[in-house]
């Protein structure tokens, strides 16, 4: 019997997808052959369907609103502009930044990524004896993203609803 469920705000899904930025250049999916394929497969990631709940900011705006309405099996292909991704880059994400106040003793590289004390992740984009430039921007700032998903099932949390807990 066909599955005639459409994806609804609050529902809990599992997609596979592949990222592409509109050069075609893979920088994220959930399958192990895409990533082998692309040249950006890691060891430590686990390739599976992502778990989320629509529409409720827990992905980017552009995936939110682009699942509802989708029926389980369903693939499409979204093109996400920069406002419902991550942003436009901004120029005041870019600061320099003395090495004392990063615990660091030596320039760190440029163009690595580097942890700052706070935790985050930031790319290095110049270094001097006493400084360094960082782009505090998400990686994938500014960018319009190609997004080939497959809507791989609604997830029932409760199979028996007389026994929730």
């Amino acid at each position: 019997m066909e599955n005639f469920r459409t994806v609804k705000e609050g529902d809990y899904l599992l997609i596979d997808y592949t990222g592409k930025l509109e050069d075609g250049t893979v920088f994220d999916t959930t399958s192990k052959e895409k990533a082998i394929k692309a040249g950006i497969y890691c060891e430590e990631k686990e390739y599976r369907p992502l778990f989320f709940r629509a529409y409720t900011g827990q992905v980017i705006k552009g995936i939110d609103v682009g699942v509802l309405g989708m029926k389980e099996g369903e693939e499409k292909t979204l093109k996400i502009s920069p406002e419902d991704a991550y942003g436009e880059h901004k120029k005041y994400l870019i600061q320099d930044i003395p090495l004392s106040r990063l615990g660091l003793q030596f320039p760190p590289e440029t163009e690595t990524k580097i942890l700052t004390p706070g935790g985050k992740e930031v790319k290095v984009l110049s270094s001097t004896e006493t400084s360094a430039t960082l782009d505090f921007n998400h990686e994938l700032a500014g960018k319009t993203l190609i997004l080939e998903i497959k809507l791989v099932s609604i997830v029932s949390l409760f199979q028996n609803p007389q026994n929730r807990w």
